[in-house]
């Protein structure tokens, strides 16, 4: 009979483990990860009435803090953006017609920060981390909630997961993402959320979800989006 990851990861606070067997994660061989094929939509700017609808492929490690998310927008899906963390360097740069520079955000502490939180907030997306990636630190939050950590320092990150009803992640929060690269970096609070909750391949993944800002008390969602994909990967892709 194979351990339970109670028996592998018997450090993590029970809750933590709870919520590892439900969504039916388990220990998995180094250099494990997730690819992702996502469409949706984006709003222009914030504040704006526009979207721009996009195509996209994620990949996301489970062993480590470390995602790539490229997209394709129109017109035409002519304009590439490259949304990243990888081997510790935060990146979002964007291209036309796949190689022409249009924007390369510079490498800042603020960029960092916020590309973890982006991390720790898709962790419903990649389950099996909850018991493989040592870089994450958790704690029992308030009822029904379960809050995880991650960095150290200026680019230290923190999210709260909220659990529904069948113990599933429904939620994210944080209290201060930063909005800005560059000083001043704005930190706003920041939420999100999961829904069609399916089970894929042994495990309970989300095939929808929303995240927005919370601007003078009001919470203004820009990004909406639907998984039409999601599939175990054994190595880098």
């Amino acid at each position: 009979m194979n351990p339970s990851p109670s028996d592998q990861r018997s450090d993590l606070p029970p809750s933590v483990l709870d919520l590892a067997n439900r969504l039916g994660a388990r220990i998995l061989p180094e250099g494990s990860g997730v690819r992702l094929v996502q469409t949706g939509r984006m709003k222009r700017t914030l504040g704006s009435a526009s979207w721009m609808s996009f195509t996209a492929r994620q990949s996301m490690q489970i062993g480590a803090c470390d995602f790539a998310w490229r997209a394709r927008f129109p017109p035409f899906g002519l304009i590439g953006v490259c949304d990243a963390l990888e081997n510790g360097v935060g990146r979002l740069d964007v291209t036309a017609l796949g190689f022409i520079p249009m924007v390369r955000t510079p490498h800042t502490p603020a960029l960092m920060r916020g590309e973890l939180m982006r991390y720790l907030a898709e962790l419903p997306w990649v389950p099996d981390a909850i018991l493989n990636n040592p870089a994450l630190r958790w704690r029992e939050g308030s009822t029904n909630e379960i809050i995880v950590a991650s960095g150290e320092g200026a680019t230290a990150a923190e999210v709260t997961l909220g659990l529904d009803d069948a113990g599933r992640v429904a939620t994210m929060f944080a209290p201060d993402r930063p909005r800005s690269d560059v000083e001043p970096t704005l930190p706003t609070p920041w939420r999100g959320r999961f829904a069609d909750y399916r089970l894929h391949q042994g495990r309970w993944i989300p095939f929808a979800g929303e995240v927005g800002w919370v601007l003078d008390g009001k919470e203004e969602v820009y990004w909406t989006g639907t998984v039409n994909d999601w599939a175990m990967t054994s190595g880098p892709e």
